[in-house]
């Protein structure tokens, strides 16, 4: 009965080898790094120091090219760029034994250097003629440099004034042509509004990209990195977790993390796209990753938790469609002790949240083990597999890869057609074995409906038939490869499969 398939498989086998050096080129350590400036309101309470010690672990993935220090509705009157200096020192002491690990991690001095002074007054109060700052003029600079074309990320975990003072800076000075220009590079991510300039911005500045949950604090996707929710894994946000895997005995950084005061890290999911891992990509906030699944769209007022808590910020109207929040239908794999090694959750989620803390145990477990980084040996410690994908069909000409950047693939399959999804070549640094799970991610297609494995979902290569359709309709499908070292490390790829008539 395997007969057939085995014949399948070598009939497409020409097609898998084609495309698989192309899959090794295509390795996210090899891609360029997403540049991305800081905003934060350090000092305002401890999650924004929680967030910086673990931006450093992530500096040799991301291009840092800012860190400025801002006010905040929480803190109005004062900046903490000492804060931001502290955990950098705490870093330096680190980096030669992170470096044992990988490449790519900056050296103190650099990111010392990239610490500026934003506003010391309060949102709107901070943005006119003559309210220039060190962190405004940071990131025009940024902006106008011409050897950079990548888009510039600006991550606002606290007020985003300074952003909005360059852009009124920008808008006085540029072109109307140059000023649509600068503006279409830009990519804010902010934590909720935690001033008044976020709705100005979205206002006066109609195509800028922006990611953001109004109004209340409890409406909001990033709550999913600290809530504590059903079906999460919510040990590994708990202070026990905390203290043994991150604070103590993991030298200088470790111990510069704070105790949660209000909540864990809320501001992390802003950044946590831009981190290579093959299921990420930022460009697409609607594909979900890391730092949550946002879709384009016009919120209501009422539906932003308008009497929540927020810091005391207006909740106006928004004027225009914004990137903000959308629901993940979630139903978690859990661990079976007899049988297939995996099974489904007799629950499912549906919540915003849930696009954040779906992912949120690997997140942990990726932290934890960067973390080991600074007071281990590579022997010691334990690395991310390499996970790798191709999708295969028995129709000649289906199976060839188009180029596509970064670790997503694409293909092109007819309605109907069964397709095979493929995870050889997968492989562990530390030569653990691994686990696979393939799953349809369906709110990241056009297609909706469910699309299910033929199977069981957690071998390498598993079976899928294409539904019928009336027009192209897109499937996203990740592969999650686990090792089992300790912390358990989790690569991805991403398959997305076009479905023609």
């Amino acid at each position: 009965m395997r007969k057939p398939f085995l014949l399948l498989t070598l009939f497409v086998g020409l097609v898998w080898l084609g495309g698989s050096m192309e899959a090794r080129a295509n390795d996210s350590s090899e891609m360029p790094k997403h540049r991305v400036i800081i905003l934060t309101d350090a000092e305002n309470e401890p999650d924004d120091t929680e967030s910086l010690v673990r931006l450093m672990l992530y500096t040799n993935r991301i291009d840092v090219r800012g860190l400025i220090a801002t006010t905040s509705t929480h803190m109005r009157n004062r900046i903490a760029p000492e804060s931001i200096h502290r955990v950098i020192d705490a870093y330096g002491q680190v980096r030669s034994n992170l470096l044992k690990h990988e490449a790519g991690f900056p050296e103190a001095d650099a990111l010392h250097a990239l610490v500026k002074r934003g506003s010391t007054f309060y949102g709107m109060n901070g943005v006119g003629k003559g309210k220039n700052s060190e962190g405004s003029d940071w990131i025009v600079g940024e902006l106008l440099r011409t050897d950079d074309d990548r888009p510039l990320w600006v991550c606002a975990w606290g007020g985003a004034n300074v952003l909005a003072q360059a852009l009124y800076q920008l808008r006085a000075t540029q072109s109307a042509a140059n000023l649509e220009r600068l503006v279409g590079k830009l990519r804010v991510y902010t934590i909720s509004d935690q001033d008044d300039t976020g709705t100005w911005m979205r206002r006066e500045f109609p195509k800028l990209f922006y990611i953001v949950s109004p109004g209340g604090y409890g409406n909001a996707t990033w709550t999913g990195m600290m809530q504590v929710a059903e079906g999460a894994d919510n040990e590994k946000v708990s202070n026990r977790w905390l203290a043994e895997n991150i604070q103590q005995g993991h030298g200088p950084l470790g111990a510069c993390y704070p105790d949660v005061a209000y909540g864990m890290e809320g501001d992390t999911p802003s950044w946590l796209n831009l981190i290579p891992n093959g299921l990420n990509e930022p460009e697409h906030p609607d594909w979900g990753g890391w730092g949550g699944r946002y879709a384009f769209y016009k919120p209501r007022r009422e539906d932003c938790d308008p009497t929540g808590f927020n810091g005391s910020i207006p909740i106006e109207e928004e004027t225009r469609a914004i990137w903000t929040n959308a629901v993940d239908r979630y139903t978690p794999y859990k661990f079976n002790e007899y049988g297939c090694a995996v099974r489904s959750d007799t629950a499912t989620y549906s919540t915003p949240q849930a696009s954040v803390w779906r992912w949120r145990s690997e997140v942990q477990n990726d932290f934890a083990a960067r973390m080991d980084w600074c007071t281990k040996d590579y022997a010691e410690a334990n690395h991310a597999p390499v996970a790798m994908a191709r999708l295969m069909t028995e129709v000649a000409g289906y199976g060839e890869d188009n180029n596509a950047p970064r670790e997503i693939t694409n293909m092109t399959v007819k309605g109907g057609d069964t397709f095979m999804l493929d995870a050889t070549g997968s492989s562990d640094p530390d030569g653990d074995n691994l686990s696979y799970l393939w799953f349809q991610y369906p709110e990241a297609g056009s297609l909706k409906q469910i699309v299910p494995i033929l199977g069981s979902p957690n071998i390498y290569h598993v079976k899928v038939q294409a539904p019928k359709v009336e027009k192209p309709e897109t499937l996203h499908f990740i592969l999650k490869v686990t090792d089992k070292g300790t912390p358990a490390l989790t690569s991805y790829r991403r398959v997305v499969v076009t479905v023609i008539k």
